[in-house]
């Protein structure tokens, strides 16, 4: 897979193996292996791919960009949205407290 995106990313910029091994610093014959799937390039390989090509080691890797659509939220004074804590259902009355200490406004609280 790496191997692919190397080659993938090469012939973007209309290099050579030749060239892209002078820019590693690595041999041809490694960059050949690597493209073919012979030969893992090392830490240090993927990291000045990763800066030359200017993507992600993660892109290199194949590595999907994590997105943050496991984090759920919720505003206070959605009226349609059940609150719980603990797996319990949060009554209305501490969510009304709830939002008025997140206003400042605590003068009502007994």
């Amino acid at each position: 897979m790496i191997g692919q995106t190397i080659r993938d990313l090469r012939k973007l910029k209309k290099m050579s193996q030749s060239e892209l091994a002078k820019v590693v610093g690595v041999s041809q014959t490694t960059v050949t292996a690597w493209e073919t799937g012979k030969a893992e390039p090392s830490s240090s390989a993927i990291s000045n791919l990763a800066d030359y090509f200017n993507v992600t080691t993660d892109y290199l890797l194949g590595r999907p960009e994590k997105k943050d659509d496991d984090t759920k939220t919720a505003d206070i004074e959605d009226d349609d949205v059940i609150f719980t804590y603990e797996g319990r259902r949060i009554p209305k009355e501490d969510l009304e407290l709830i939002r008025r200490i997140m206003r400042g406004t605590r003068n009502d609280i007994k």
